[in-house]
């Protein structure tokens, strides 16, 4: 399937929200992935895109990779209200608002994605700051594909036995109720 416009509206010139289809044929039917990437600049989308595509995110993390992009704060915090997401990138230099508030939204959420902040200017003091606040890592721009599917892959990883220990521990609580058999 080709690119779909979700909001048609621009910004500037940009879309103020693209997602990126890769056809199941091209991934042999593999799980999607959802990331959010919040970020104002077109070409650090489209350089994901490009990772996402060429590099094979489905033959790395036996998943495909769903790219969401928003360009603004508001466009993201709208987004999370409809779609839940495994990975969320913010970009530290954001306008409408900064990564700490996109930090805090997700946050609050119930099963809140795994946050990775993307810098251009990645030094010392905001890996601190992020990975104290509780961020799961700091990529620095221009993106290197290798190290981009290197942090989304262990992140992935991290995601799914996190989810794989709630659905554990739920389906024994069910099991000790009586509603269902208990899991092996």
């Amino acid at each position: 399937m080709p690119d779909r416009d979700l909001d048609s509206r621009a910004h500037g010139g940009r879309t103020a929200l693209r997602k990126k289809k890769v056809s199941q044929a091209r991934t042999g039917g593999a799980r999607n992935v959802a990331v959010l990437s919040v970020d104002p600049n077109d070409m650090d989308g489209h350089a994901l895109e490009r990772i996402f595509g060429e590099s094979g995110c489905n033959a790395r993390m036996d998943a495909r990779c769903a790219l969401t992009a928003c360009p603004s704060v508001a466009a993201a915090f709208s987004q999370l209200r409809q779609e839940q997401f495994a990975i969320v990138l913010c970009n530290d230099d954001l306008t409408g608002g900064t990564w700490r508030d996109v930090w805090e939204h997700i946050s609050l959420l119930p099963d809140p994605p795994l946050f990775i902040v993307t810098s251009r200017l990645a030094d010392e003091r905001l890996w601190v700051e992020a990975l104290n606040l509780g961020a799961y890592d700091v990529l620095v721009q221009p993106f290197d594909a290798g190290e981009v599917l290197r942090v989304l892959s262990l992140a992935w990883a991290h995601w799914q036995a996190r989810h794989g220990l709630h659905r554990g521990r739920t389906l024994q609580r069910m099991a000790s109720a009586g509603h269902v058999a208990a899991p092996n």
